[in-house]
């Protein structure tokens, strides 16, 4: 182990904050469901009138287009989330955090990792966040890949 990435961890728990239980993290996940499920109907209402108001048939180029639209939008509201101020409303609403090993919000490129690597985690039924069970710093998969630990912030006053 470097010196750099022995240090990490003191970066990343500076200020009072541990790390973020895989139930705490599940907790939070709930509430950004209801986000993109939001974010899906919004974002698939306001791509009706380029299909004429019609639903797009299934493998036509629009659905095709439909998909990669709302992949975007999710994409846009996790990854700036997670830059801008390190977590999403769900993790905001449990003192929940992104961040690197310097201890500050992730990079762009650290968080289209984090976000990749999530779904390759929800791909593996679920193992990928399993993973925290069993790692000391509760890191799930997407987490080691990307660089990144969630902690929970402490309470203020």
């Amino acid at each position: 182990m470097t010196n750099a990435s022995a240090a990490a961890p003191n970066r990343v728990l500076s200020g009072g904050r541990a790390y973020a239980s895989l139930g705490l993290r599940l907790a939070g996940l709930l509430y950004d469901l209801l986000m993109v499920t939001a974010i899906i109907l919004i974002g698939a209402l306001t791509f009706l009138p380029a299909t004429g108001g019609e639903a797009p048939a299934p493998g036509s180029w629009a659905a095709h287009g439909l998909q990669a639209y709302l992949l975007a939008l999710v994409y846009l509201f996790f990854v700036v989330s997670w830059t801008r101020g390190g977590g999403t409303v769900g993790m905001l609403a449990w003192r929940l955090r992104v961040v690197n090993g310097r201890g500050l919000s992730p990079t762009l490129q650290q968080a289209s990792l984090r976000f990749a690597a999530a779904a390759l985690s929800w791909a593996l039924l679920g193992l990928g966040f399993a993973w925290a069970l069993v790692d000391s710093e509760h890191r799930t998969l997407h987490d080691r890949l990307a660089g990144t630990w969630l902690v929970r912030e402490p309470r203020d006053g």
